[in-house]
C-alpha cells in the first residue's frame, strides 16, 4: 500500500491505474478506523479494482465547542489496518494542502444541511461539503462508499455530487454495529462504562419508534413521541434531536408510507451519538 499526501502524487498514481483500465474507489474517513470504515473499504474493494482511503481529520467541519482537538489521530493503527485491508493507497493531507492559506471557496447544500444534526451543528455539513468536493476533485473515483450511519451526511452528498456533476457513484453501506446494537463510531472511545452500559439503549429508542409505525393508527408524531419517551428514560442521556425524514429529500414526513428514516442524536456527557432505522410502510 502506498501512502500519498500531496494531490499532485495522488493523481499520478491514480492517472496510472486509470491507464491500465481499472476502476477506482474511495473511502473517505478521518481516522480513527474501526470495524465499520474496515467494511467499507471490503465493499470497495469488491466492487473497484483499487480503493483509495483517506484520512483527514477536517477542522471546518467542527463547530467552536467541539472536540476538534480531542478527535483519536492514531495514524500508525489506521495505515496498519488499511493495509491488512488491501487498499491500494492511503491519502493523508495536511490541513494547509486541502485549505491553503488565501482559501475563501466552500461548498453548501441548502435546504438538507439545515435540520436535524444542521440544527445542532451549524456549519457542519458546509464543512463536510467542502471537503468531500476537494476530495473527489483530487481523487476522481468510479464509486465513492459511504456509511448509512451519518444518514444526512450520505443524503448531502449525493446530492452535492448530482448538483456539482462529479462522474462518481455514491454507494450507501450499512450500518456496522457493536454485538449489543450501539452503530460503531470512532466518539464511542469517550463513553465512560456507565455511559457506554446506556448507550446501546438510544438503538432500542427508534427500535421502538419501528414497532409503533406497525400499529394501524400511528402517524409520524405517535412514532417520534415514542421515541422520544423511550430516551429520555435512558440514564444519563440527554436528546438532542428525533425526526422522521423522507429517504430521498430529508423532508419531515407528512404520513406513514413510503420509505422514511427515523432519525436521532443523544448525548452522554459530552459524546454526541447518532443512529437511525429504516421505516417502510
Amino acid at each position: 500500500m502506498k501512502i500519498v499526501r500531496s494531490p499532485s502524487s495522488l493523481r499520478r498514481a491514480v492517472a496510472a491505474w486509470r491507464r491500465k483500465g481499472l476502476r477506482v474507489g474511495f473511502v473517505p474517513t478521518m481516522g480513527a478506523l474501526h470495524e465499520a470504515h474496515l467494511a467499507l473499504v471490503r465493499r470497495a474493494r469488491i466492487a473497484c479494482d483499487r480503493v483509495v482511503v483517506s484520512v483527514f481529520v477536517n477542522p471546518i467541519q467542527f463547530g467552536p465547542k467541539e472536540d476538534l482537538a480531542k478527535y483519536p489521530r492514531p495514524f500508525a493503527k489506521d495505515a496498519a489496518l488499511c493495509r491488512r485491508e488491501k487498499a491500494a493507497l492511503l491519502y493523508h493531507p495536511a490541513v494547509s494542502t486541502m485549505y491553503p492559506p488565501g482559501a475563501r471557496t466552500f461548498v453548501e447544500v441548502s435546504g438538507l444541511s439545515q435540520r436535524y444534526c444542521g440544527a445542532s451543528r451549524p456549519g457542519h455539513f458546509r464543512g463536510v461539503a467542502t471537503v468531500v468536493a476537494k476530495l473527489l476533485s483530487q481523487v476522481a473515483p468510479d464509486s465513492l462508499f459511504l456509511g448509512e450511519k451519518d444518514f444526512q451526511q450520505l443524503v448531502i452528498l449525493r446530492r452535492m455530487a448530482a448538483d456539482l456533476d462529479f462522474p462518481v457513484r455514491v454507494v450507501g453501506c450499512p450500518i456496522v454495529r457493536e454485538s449489543d446494537g450501539l452503530a460503531m463510531s470512532s466518539r464511542n472511545v469517550f463513553l465512560n462504562p456507565a455511559q457506554r452500559a446506556a448507550a446501546p439503549e438510544f438503538h432500542r429508542a427508534l427500535l421502538a419508534g419501528v414497532e409503533e409505525s406497525r400499529r394501524a393508527s400511528a402517524t409520524p408524531a405517535s412514532v417520534v413521541a415514542a421515541v422520544r419517551r423511550r430516551i429520555l428514560k435512558i440514564p444519563g442521556a440527554r436528546l438532542d434531536y428525533v425526526g422522521l425524514a423522507e429517504t430521498e429529500t430529508l423532508e419531515p414526513a407528512q404520513r406513514l408510507s413510503g420509505r422514511l428514516r427515523l432519525l436521532g442524536a443523544v448525548f452522554f456527557g459530552n459524546t454526541r451519538l447518532i443512529d437511525n432505522v429504516p421505516i417502510r410502510r
